[in-house]
């Protein structure tokens, strides 16, 4: 069963917490020997606080030793972190790659570039990673979302969306 503790000064109110303070240091560092940057230490304790109120709620019961337990789930994380890391890493060399190979390069397709590279800046994050992956990169649509994780569908609306901005600005800047 998850502990509960008593906030202190507040007499009856009682807040459901599945790890103590020194579970939570034990997390935070299995986290940091992993490799987890400080930053997201703080994302990953609360993975593992998530996970196990999940597992609570779904009807399991607790594990036996919630210490152990927590110091599984974090590791396993650390590993889920290295492993996005390197994915991101991958596209990058591969979109380097990309731009190092040769294109002739005249005065029309340096403006066209230019424009494109200012057009991409002003879209959101989500819709430049896809535009870029499915036509830079030439991932399918199926390949985009197996490496970001998400569904096809929602691949194929942020591309529509962001070729239509991109389009927009394009003809907006008079450029085609």
């Amino acid at each position: 069963m998850l502990r509960r503790r008593t906030r202190r000064g507040q007499g009856d109110a009682v807040r459901d917490d599945p790890l103590d303070a020194d579970q939570e240091r034990r997390v935070r560092a299995v986290l940091a020997l992993g490799g987890v940057p400080q930053a997201d230490l703080p994302d990953g304790v609360q993975q593992v606080r998530l996970r196990l109120l999940e597992r609570a709620a779904s009807g399991r019961e607790a594990p036996r030793d919630v210490s152990a337990w927590a110091a599984v789930v974090a590791s396993n994380l650390a590993m889920d972190w290295h492993r996005a890391k390197r994915r991101q890493e991958r596209l990058g060399e591969r979109l380097a790659a990309l731009r190092q190979s040769a294109h002739p390069s005249g005065e029309d397709t340096s403006l066209l570039s230019l424009a494109v590279a200012q057009g991409l800046d002003e879209l959101p994050d989500t819709q430049r990673q896809v535009l870029v992956l499915r036509f830079y990169a030439d991932l399918p649509v199926r390949g985009i979302a197996e490496e970001l994780g998400i569904p096809e569908g929602t691949v194929k609306s942020r591309l529509h969306t962001a070729v239509r901005a991109l389009r927009a600005r394009l003809h907006e800047d008079e450029v085609v």
